[in-house]
Order: C-alpha cells, then sequence, then structure tokens
C-alpha cells in the first residue's frame, strides 16, 4: 500500500510540474501563429502590436495605423486554437474619426476594398466629402470597375457615389488568384470582416469554419437571396477557395 501511495504521490507531482510546462508551450505557439499569420504579415506589418499570452488569455497593446485594424487583430486571434479570451488594448494612432464621418466613411470603403481579390484597392482613389463617395484610379477591366462600385455603394452610411475611375488595358491587369496561400486563421478574420462591413450582409447571423481555404458558413438567414449574397461576398474575400454555405433560412 505504501509503495502505491508514493506512485500516486510521484503522479500527481509529475501532472503538476507538466501543466505550466505545457501552458507555457501553449501560449509560445499561440504567439507564434500569430506572428506568422497572413493578416500580421500583410495587413498589420506597419502596425505596433505587442501580444502576452497566459494560459490562453491574450492581451494585445501597441498602436494600428487605422481604425478597423484593431477588429482585425482580434479576430485573428480569437480563431487560434488554444486563445480562450483576447483583452484588445490596442489604441489608434492619432485621433479616432468620428462614426460616420467623411474620414470614417473613407477608412471603411478602403478597408472593404483590401479584403477582396477582384477588386484593387491599391490602384483605387477613395474621396469621400458629406457623405458622397468619389472613385478615382484605374480598374482593370468594365467588371472591375463596377464591383468597386457595388462594394463601395454597400458600405453603411454612404449618401451617393461617382465612379470617376478609368480602365486599364487588360494586359495590365493583375488580379489575385484563388490558390493565392493564406493561413485559415487569417482567412476566417477576413472573412468576418468582410461580411462585417458590408451593410447588405453586417446584420446576418453567421458562423465561420475554415479548412485549407475550404470556408463553411453556418447561422440563419431572412431569404434566400440573402443566403446567397453572403456566398458571393465570402467567395471574393482573399484567400478563400471554396465557400459551403449552410445557413438555414428562417
Amino acid at each position: 500500500m505504501k509503495a502505491a501511495y508514493s506512485i500516486t504521490l510521484l503522479a500527481a507531482g509529475l501532472l503538476a510540474f507538466s501543466a505550466p510546462a505545457h501552458a507555457a508551450k501553449l501560449d509560445v505557439r499561440i504567439i507564434e501563429s500569430a506572428r506568422r499569420s497572413y493578416v500580421f504579415n500583410n495587413y498589420l506589418k506597419g502596425d505596433d502590436v505587442r501580444l502576452e499570452s497566459k494560459d490562453g488569455h491574450v492581451t494585445m497593446t501597441g498602436l494600428v495605423e487605422e481604425y478597423f485594424h484593431r477588429s482585425l487583430a482580434q479576430e485573428t486571434i480569437a480563431d487560434i486554437p488554444g486563445v480562450k479570451s483576447v483583452d484588445n488594448r490596442l489604441e489608434v494612432k492619432g485621433s479616432s474619426p468620428t462614426a460616420n464621418s467623411d474620414a470614417w466613411l473613407h477608412d471603411k470603403v478602403k478597408a472593404t476594398l483590401l479584403f477582396h481579390r477582384s477588386v484593387s484597392a491599391d490602384t483605387t482613389e477613395v474621396d469621400v466629402k458629406d457623405g458622397v463617395v468619389t472613385l478615382r484610379g484605374s480598374a482593370a477591366s468594365p467588371a472591375q470597375k463596377e464591383l468597386t462600385e457595388e462594394y463601395a455603394k454597400d458600405v453603411e452610411g454612404i449618401k451617393g457615389l461617382r465612379n470617376e475611375m478609368t480602365v486599364a488595358a487588360p494586359a495590365k491587369a493583375a488580379v489575385r488568384t484563388t490558390g493565392e496561400k493564406i493561413d485559415d486563421v487569417s482567412v476566417a478574420a477576413l472573412v468576418r470582416m468582410a461580411l462585417l462591413l458590408h451593410h447588405s450582409t453586417s446584420g446576418v447571423y453567421t458562423t465561420i469554419a475554415t479548412r485549407h481555404g475550404v470556408v463553411t458558413v453556418g447561422g440563419r438567414a431572412r431569404t434566400a437571396a440573402e443566403k446567397e449574397l453572403v456566398t458571393r461576398v465570402v467567395k471574393d474575400v482573399n484567400g478563400v477557395k471554396r465557400v459551403k454555405n449552410r445557413m438555414t433560412i428562417d
């Protein structure tokens, strides 16, 4: 009996010793996963985001260039395996734009264009005055020009839109392919942000799961048209290879 009791104590001691070590490895893995993610290396590469993880509870501090970067960083971290909670203490450089101001609308339009591969935020100039958006710059095709306008129009708060974009020669078009390699954590974060930024899908209840670039959408839609719209928005998000829409219609 004494020997069995000693073995039990030894096993308990080993478990107590290994638990903190396991937690420490988990925290290191969480931070490394965030740092390696496509979102952090592309969308947040100019930001000063500091991460601290303690037993899966992550705290973010530092400065970001754009207001939507706060939400994008949080969405990315929250989807990493092992993360239990995210305390977002990120601050925005300068003063944050007032809701529905011209600066606010400008940032939302630019962010919307950034998340979709069929349009080009880099070659699209966005100007907002009194809630009216003017698009300038170049599009790779008439279809891209039209889609850019469609995405911009769907930003909540826009009062009007003028599309003054020019169409570049087709040979100069450089559109991302659906095979672009982006990690699943980043894809899920980009999808959630895209759905949130589009006024037509921001109020739709969805759940997002991503595996090898294939996005499975769950949740509820009010109509078949709303469900189809979610599919269309998600399908054009950077890194998405295929969409399985399993939403139910109320």
